[in-house]
């Protein structure tokens, strides 16, 4: 049987086919691509001022060097964003989501995810505490911290009941026995602290970049408002965001509390206190993927989330704006570490259930 013979010209366009491939191989996987970055919070609050200057500074440590395009998507405290990034974005790697707080949403209410946030692909995350802050023409005028115990007509403000920020300053509040009212369901801190500064609400927290950035460089300096506590849990292994707070003269909650009452908080309210900050204090912030983004993808987005740990313009910027440098958590493991971290006993979600439910009657 003679031997098939294949035309020379044919050998040739396999050969330039296996080349385009294996090039093809080998470019960036970002290389040609824009990237949406998606802010779970409004315009002007914390989470969109990290989110904006995170965006800035990312692209230049991406394989490709993506366009990068920013978007807000606020609202139900955080969880329009979240969903959308797991319910409807494309699953290419091209969208991303920059998130406070949806760590703590999933923990404390998984039924609220219709896709199982577990299922996410999780790039990085980051410590974060948070800052209350109040008037000081609140009767009979609050002077310093310790004066929030004599203040009368206290009225906080609020994101939602299920917020963790919310959570953490009701429980403190109630843990200091000061009476209050709670106004809730604002759509952002800019929209809160303007609330504020109208005497609608006079007592709110916020998050370090935006008190850094804002609130004490006005309603502070002015004497228009004092900062109170930052949340801290002293019996944590991991200390939450020291650098966040470094410089201001702000006790933690626990200092505070033992400067009031002579001993450290302690008992049920204690308990969920520190329960929310385990969880919202150790992974305020998370850089996500959808459920089944291309492993590459994640990859790249690690590799330069590492990158711009060390980027001195970056530093430089951030401490400009929103005075300290992020340091973000990515590697190998990150994945097994928030999944295995956003979880709670049924005892406590319970707990946590009613004391939601008690602030929105």
């Amino acid at each position: 049987m003679p031997a098939l013979r294949v035309p020379a010209a044919l050998f040739g366009l396999g050969a330039v086919l296996l080349s385009g491939a294996q090039a093809a191989a080998d470019e960036p996987f970002y290389k040609g691509k824009r990237l949406s970055l998606i802010i779970n919070f409004a315009a002007g609050g914390p989470t969109d001022i990290e989110g904006r200057l995170l965006a800035k500074h990312l692209v230049k440590h991406i394989d490709g060097q993506p366009g990068i395009l920013v978007q807000n998507m606020d609202g139900a405290g955080g969880m329009i964003g979240a969903g959308y990034l797991g319910e409807v974005a494309p699953k290419d790697g091209t969208t991303l989501g920059y998130f406070t707080g949806s760590a703590w949403r999933y923990a404390n209410n998984p039924e609220r995810f219709r896709v199982d946030f577990r299922t996410y692909e999780f790039v990085a995350y980051q410590p974060g505490t948070s800052i209350a802050y109040m008037r000081t023409d609140v009767p009979p005028g609050i002077k310093d911290a310790t004066d929030i115990v004599k203040a009368k007509g206290v009225v906080a403000g609020g994101l939602g009941a299920e917020n963790s920020k919310d959570l953490l300053l009701r429980l403190a509040l109630d843990m200091l026995g000061v009476p209050y009212k709670y106004v809730t369901s604002y759509r952002g801190s800019s929209a809160a602290r303007l609330a504020l500064q109208q005497n609608e609400i006079n007592l709110y927290a916020e998050s370090p970049p935006s008190y850094r950035a804002v609130v004490e460089p006005t309603l502070v300096r002015e004497g228009a408002a004092i900062g109170l506590w930052y949340d801290a849990n002293p019996s944590a292994e991991t200390a939450y965001a020291p650098r966040q707070v470094e410089g201001l003269p702000i006790l933690s909650f626990p200092e505070l509390h033992q400067k009031i009452n002579g001993r450290l908080p302690s008992g049920q309210l204690w308990d969920a206190y520190r329960t929310v900050l385990t969880i919202n204090g150790a992974m305020q912030r998370q850089i996500v993927l959808p459920p089944g983004a291309p492993p590459a993808a994640l990859a790249a987005l690690r590799a330069a989330v590492l990158k711009l740990n060390g980027d001195k313009e970056h530093a430089e910027e951030a401490v400009r704006t929103i005075g300290y440098v992020p340091e973000w958590m990515a590697g190998a493991h990150t994945n097994e570490e928030v999944r295995t971290a956003i979880t709670i006993s049924p005892d406590m979600r319970a707990f946590i259930a009613d004391y939601v439910r008690r602030a929105v009657k």
